[in-house]
Order: structure tokens, then C-alpha cells, then sequence
């Protein structure tokens, strides 16, 4: 029991719900539009958890390995870091998770398109392989781009871009305008989500030569750059509540612009980096409850 415990902290399971917000918010996209099927959105759903904690326990193998999990860093205790788990184990685990996601990415590509949509089943194919090896490679490797500043740029493509976009495409074997808005917003929050993560490990990161984009801006900018972030995701919610509005019930999703503009404002006084570390559970669930409230409310 106390061996599948730590591989459950080890899986880091807070992180779920900001990498289904965008399945979430394109299925309520493709229900609107007469296109939502069940089994897509199980499928899809079982697929990127099975992405996301692929990436969990590769990160932990990557920057354990690295030594960047170490005595100084902020957030919580991983798993080879505390030496309750070897990389051995760790690397076993890696290849099973590995083999999961590939069955269920086939699985969901086979169920959406089967052989009536050869070329976009292809597509799929290919964004899956290209999700598996991103999820591995932001810590994993000499050439890990999560060491070279590059992880803010993965994540928006992956959370918001490809996980709002691609999923609505699973389910209406097309692409939709009304999909680009939301895309962006859920990318822009959660690669606010990582910046936080970043800036509360700079000091860490840096003596190990983690050079996160946070890093690279240092300590001001990071913070302008944060700020960027979640008021552009703000405004392009808020276009995206406009320029498709049919009632007020549309707007539900402001309601989660108070806690944003409230960790703007602690973000700003913060002087202490360690005490950003609560901050980043606020954005990931706020991120989570705006995508559930933007697509119920473009529902009803």
C-alpha cells in the first residue's frame, strides 16, 4: 500500500485538471455544434491524463538524474529526489506509461476516424508520437528543451493549441473559428501555470543550469512576462464571450477573472518566491473551472 501511494504522489495527480481543460472546453465546443460522442470524449480524456502523467514521472526522472531535484528546491518533494524510488524503477514506469498512451492514443484516433478519414488519422498519429516524445523530452536527454527556454512554447501548443483545437477536430473532422479563441486562452493560462513554476524554482534552476525562459528574463521581467500572460488570456476570453454571445449565460467564465486579477496582485507584491508555490493550484483550478464555465455557457 505504502509502495502505491508513492507512485500515486509520484504521478502528481494535482496536475489533471489543467491538462483536460481544453478536452473539456472543445467537447462542450463540439456538443454545441452537433457533434459530441462519448466515446471520443472518454477516449480523449483517458489519453491526456495518460499524456500528463507520462510527462509527470519523466520530469521527475530527467531533473532527478540531472541533480536539478535537490536539498534547494521549493516545491514538493519528487520522487527520486526523496530516494524512495530509483531511476530504475522510474525508467520501468516511463516505458509502461509510454505503452499505455500509445494504445490509448490509437485506440481514440481509430474511434474517431477509423478508414473514412485516412489523412487526418495520420495527423493524429503523428500529433500523438509528437505528444509522447514532448512529454518526455522537457527534462529527459542532453538536448531537453525544458533546459533551454523553450517549455513556455510547448505548452501552449500542446495545453491549449492541440488539446482544444485537435480535440474538437476529433469529434467534427474539421476545424472551427470557434475553437482559435478558446485555444489560446487555456494555452496562454497554462503556460502562465509553468512560469510560476519557474519563477518559484529560479534560484534552484539556476545552480543547476535549468535555464528556464524565466531564468533567461530574470527576476522583473519574469513578472511583466506573467502579467502578459494571464491579462492576454483575459482579453482573448472575454473576445471570445463577445463575439459569440447570444445571451448573458454565456458569460458565466468572468466569475473567474476575480481570482486571476486577485493572484496578479499577490503576484506583484510577492518578494519571496517560495510563497508563490499555493499560487500555482489557484491558476491550474482557475484555468480548469473557465474552460468547464466557457463551454457550458457557450451551451446554454
Amino acid at each position: 500500500m505504502k509502495n502505491f501511494s508513492l507512485w500515486i504522489s509520484a504521478m502528481r495527480l494535482r496536475t489533471l485538471p489543467l491538462s483536460v481543460s481544453g478536452i473539456i472546453l472543445a467537447s462542450f465546443l463540439a456538443e454545441y455544434n452537433g457533434y459530441f460522442a462519448w466515446n471520443i470524449f472518454i477516449l480523449a480524456f483517458l489519453t491526456t491524463i495518460s499524456f500528463q502523467i507520462l510527462s509527470n514521472l519523466a520530469n521527475d526522472y530527467g531533473d532527478g538524474i540531472k541533480g536539478t531535484d535537490n536539498q534547494d528546491r521549493i516545491g514538493p518533494e519528487r520522487a527520486i529526489q526523496s530516494g524512495k524510488i530509483t531511476p530504475e524503477s522510474m525508467y520501468d514506469a516511463i516505458k509502461t506509461s509510454v505503452l499505455i498512451s500509445i494504445i490509448l492514443a490509437t485506440l481514440l484516433i481509430f474511434s474517431a476516424f477509423r478508414a473514412r478519414h485516412f489523412f487526418l488519422a495520420l495527423i493524429f498519429f503523428i500529433l500523438g508520437i509528437g505528444s509522447i516524445v514532448a512529454a518526455m523530452r522537457y527534462t529527459v536527454g542532453n538536448n531537453a528543451y525544458g533546459y533551454k527556454g523553450l517549455g513556455d512554447v510547448f505548452v501552449f501548443i500542446f495545453f491549449g493549441l492541440v488539446s482544444v483545437i485537435g480535440c474538437y477536430v476529433l469529434y467534427a473532422k474539421q476545424i472551427d473559428h470557434v475553437t482559435i479563441l478558446p485555444a489560446i486562452t487555456i494555452g496562454l493560462l497554462s503556460v502562465a501555470v509553468l512560469n510560476l513554476n519557474n519563477m518559484r524554482d529560479i534560484e534552484s534552476d539556476k545552480r543547476s543550469n535549468k535555464m528556464t525562459l524565466a531564468l533567461k528574463l530574470g527576476e522583473n521581467n519574469m513578472k511583466i512576462y506573467h502579467f502578459s500572460l494571464i491579462i492576454s488570456a483575459i482579453i482573448c476570453a472575454s473576445l471570445f464571450g463577445v463575439l459569440y454571445y447570444t445571451s448573458p449565460l454565456n458569460l458565466l467564465f468572468i466569475v473567474t477573472f476575480i481570482p486571476l486579477v486577485f493572484h496578479l496582485i499577490k503576484v506583484k507584491r510577492n518578494k519571496e518566491l517560495k510563497l508563490l508555490d499555493p499560487e500555482l493550484k489557484k491558476v491550474a483550478l482557475t484555468t480548469f473551472f473557465m474552460a468547464f464555465l466557457m463551454g457550458i455557457g457557450h451551451l446554454l
